[in-house]
């Protein structure tokens, strides 16, 4: 055989092994491992779309009716947009909502102020930064209950120890200093303590974000004789700022849901200062058993808070492309 008949042989031998089409045990081992994920990833599926989407399915279909959950044996009417309308011409749906944006907006700017600032404290890595921020982060591995209920003592008139400490810097008497009872007062006495104990929460965002900026970025700053403050602004600040506002986030649509730390601290009260959407749907749904008027209330808020927040994550990828 000569060489140039041994190679065509070599070349169709060669055709021959590509062309040959994979073991079936090989195709059917695939086949099995794709069917397995999807055996174990199905049932938690199922799980969370029976948990998360046949309750919003119900609300809907509720929110049209004139259902009340204490008489289950009535008869149940559609009422349509009634109840939409009843809220969204109710003087004190428009109070909760104002008293709801009074405690977001501040708690979000005092957590993102002094959270950033502790974060660029910490991140300087001075000595014993490692046991300060451990000591920080205490009041958020608390439960709400637990803190609702110690800054019940803090505030209280006669003992609290937060009252002894606005006495002994204001010269007002402990007796006159009600932050819970007070009108002007109760919010901010929410507003602190909610401050209090999620500012750890912001900290540890905002100091992942300084974290993540490289330290040669530094390095050519100050090649080019840049001062601190120019640093801190043109580079400490721009590269950190999707951090703040992923920290900004998830405080607003915490905070407008927020429920527990009012309910313990002030049940809404004095009045209706302190009755938070939250607050006012509780009283709707389980005082009042109007179910399909609070239905569409709860509604209304799924809808006010996934509007805002997609607006908000726009925002937040164009600051993230720059």
């Amino acid at each position: 055989m000569t060489d140039a008949n041994a190679t065509l042989l070599e070349r169709a031998a060669e055709t021959a092994v590509r062309a040959t089409p994979a073991p079936v045990a090989t195709r059917v081992r695939a086949l099995s491992d794709r069917a397995v994920a999807w055996l174990f990833i199905a049932p938690t599926m199922v799980l969370l779309l029976a948990i998360n989407i046949f309750p919003l399915i119900w609300a809907i279909q509720l929110s049209f009716t004139n259902y009340r959950a204490n008489r289950p044996n009535e008869t149940v009417k559609n009422v349509g947009l009634q109840n939409y309308e009843r809220i969204l011409t109710d003087s004190d749906t428009w109070l909760a909502m104002q008293a709801t944006a009074h405690f977001v907006f501040w708690t979000i700017v005092l957590q993102t102020l002094i959270g950033f600032s502790l974060a660029y404290l910490i991140d300087r890595k001075f000595r014993g930064h490692a046991f300060w921020t451990t000591v920080i982060l205490v009041p958020m591995m608390l439960s709400p209950a637990v803190v609702g209920n110690f800054w019940r003592f803090l505030y209280e008139p006669q003992i609290g120890l937060f009252t002894y400490i606005v006495s002994f810097f204001s010269g007002i008497p402990p007796s006159e200093i009600a932050m819970l009872s007070s009108v002007k007062l109760a919010p901010w006495a929410i507003i602190i303590v909610d401050t209090w104990m999620w500012t750890p929460y912001v900290m540890l965002i905002c100091l992942a974000g300084l974290r993540s900026i490289p330290d040669y970025i530094y390095e050519a700053a100050e090649v080019d004789r840049a001062s601190p403050w120019r640093q801190f602004w043109s580079i400490t600040l721009p590269m950190a700022l999707p951090f703040i506002m992923l920290a900004v986030l998830f405080r607003g649509i915490e905070n407008f849901k927020m429920f527990d730390m009012v309910n313990l601290l002030t049940g809404g009260g004095p009045g209706s200062t302190t009755e938070v959407a939250s607050i006012t749907l509780k009283r709707e749904a389980f005082e009042k058993w109007r179910t399909g008027f609070s239905s569409a209330f709860a509604i209304i808020l799924f809808v006010a808070v996934f509007g805002l927040a997609n607006i908000y994550v726009k925002v937040l990828n164009k600051v993230k492309s720059r």
